[in-house]
């Protein structure tokens, strides 16, 4: 089992102290990355990891009010390759290939403790290097299912069930072992960043038939090549064991794939979570909603996968050395793992859900306050203003507002609307019921917060 640090190793970070510049440094470590980050919450900064990107943009800046810098969040993407069904009432055992499936490459290792050969292989010699070898095991790696004939072919050699090789072209397929007598059929789902600043989904199928192992992934990409470097370092054991080791090996690169993709996720909620409470905006509704509908995707993947693995570390599939229940038992703890900071994960994506209508709910009645604060002192105000516009003649009644006649009247006038609105603003102050905090105090709202 490799080991798990909570790292990316090598990234591009993005660090600015001034939000409205941006510089570049290669090579930064997520340690130092995080160094960088604990400078404060004024920083804007993006992480480019290979599978994700946190772009940062100019923040959103109220220009009649000094706000904090906001920091955008992009929520990072699976890719999916487009599912295209066989049309209904079709043979069992039928191929249909994906839309768009690109090109398709064949590789070819035999190894043991004294050698190691690795070479492409064509379509013609598609047979002869599907042949085991005394002594030795034989790894051939499928990258792409483009090619129905290819499948079809190495089903030929192996003698595989057609519905195998319909499980293996129709991607998407649920997460299963399957034991056939004279081969082992197991499928998955490969989750893992890319260089291309995404995350893969793909699906990963592993044939066993005796010292044979065959490989098939949906893409060219290639998420077996810390097991290929081992190989051809002699590293460990694996050289010494069985193709059942080289098939729990395969297994295992798959499961550590996934610890870096959930933890990009968890650093999308921890953005997003102090975005929302510095400043709730729409946008971080759609990422969350965004971020919710991805983490489904890797529950999808996860969960399961934890079957699978579970009935490997039973040992109720036979064809596999009963010394790897232990390795078996270890991939099991670990995608659990691995399902429990998914699950968790959308726990709480749906509790920021809460904490967002929360937060709007408190921007909007902070807006009805003080609009509500603005029009009391209003009102009286107003109602002055019109008491003394009725224009009464002041000559028909020594009642009809003597006030008018008078030499100040207007200064009084104003110095009384004056004294009313300051009275007022200074009233709702003391009570606690302007600023930040709302209406304050022992429950009546009578006094102030001490």
């Amino acid at each position: 089992m490799t080991s798990r640090r909570s790292c990316f190793g090598s990234a591009q970070v993005f660090i600015s102290d001034d939000p409205f510049s941006m510089q570049s440094e290669q090579g930064m470590t997520w340690e130092g990355m995080e160094n960088r980050w604990e400078r404060g919450p004024g920083i804007a900064g993006v992480v480019s990891s290979g599978a994700c990107v946190y772009d940062v943009h100019r923040p959103e800046v109220n220009m009649t009010r000094k706000t904090k810098p906001q920091r955008s969040v992009a929520v990072p993407k699976i890719r999916r390759s487009r599912v295209k069904k066989p049309a209904p009432g079709s043979l069992p055992g039928t191929l249909e290939i994906p839309e768009s499936p690109g090109e398709v490459a064949l590789t070819r290792m035999e190894f043991n403790t004294e050698r190691l050969s690795l070479d492409g292989v064509s379509l013609e010699a598609l047979e002869s290097a599907l042949e085991p070898v005394p002594g030795a095991v034989v790894w051939v790696e499928v990258r792409g299912s483009g090619n129905a004939e290819l499948i079809s072919r190495i089903g030929a050699k192996l003698k595989l069930d057609p519905l195998t090789l319909e499980d293996i072209a129709h991607i998407h397929q649920r997460p299963k072992i399957e034991e056939f007598g004279h081969y082992i059929f197991l499928t998955m789902r490969g989750i893992r960043k890319t260089d291309q600043t995404q995350i893969e989904n793909e699906q990963i199928s592993l044939i066993l038939a005796g010292d044979v192992l065959v490989t098939f992934l949906e893409r060219p990409g290639d998420p077996f090549e810390p097991v290929r470097r081992r190989l051809q370092e002699g590293r460990g054991v694996i050289r010494t064991r069985g193709a059942d080791y080289l098939f729990y090996a395969l297994l295992d690169v798959v499961i550590d794939h996934y610890f870096p993709v959930v933890e990009v996720y968890g650093d999308s909620l921890d953005q997003l979570e102090e975005s929302i409470r510095q400043n709730p905006l729409p946008s971080h509704s759609q990422a969350l909603h965004a971020l919710r509908r991805e983490l489904r995707q890797l529950r999808r993947a996860a969960w399961p996968l934890r079957d699978v693995i579970n009935r490997l570390a039973r040992v109720e599939i036979q064809g596999f050395s009963p010394q790897l229940a232990s390795s078996f038992r270890d991939c099991a703890d670990h995608l659990m793992q691995a399902a429990d900071f998914i699950e968790g994960s959308r726990e709480r994506a749906a509790d920021m859900g809460d904490l967002y209508q929360a937060m709007v709910g408190e921007k909007t009645n902070q807006v009805m306050k003080m609009l509500t604060i603005i029009s009391t002192i209003f009102i009286p105000l107003s109602f002055l203003c019109g008491l003394y516009g009725m224009n009464f003649n002041t000559q028909a009644s020594p009642w009809n507002m003597p006030e008018l006649n008078w030499r100040f009247g207007y200064p009084a006038f104003i110095g009384l609307l004056l004294t009313l609105g300051l009275g007022m603003l200074w009233m709702f102050r003391r009570r606690g019921w302007l600023g930040e905090t709302g209406i304050v105090g022992t429950g009546d709202g009578l006094e102030p917060e001490k």
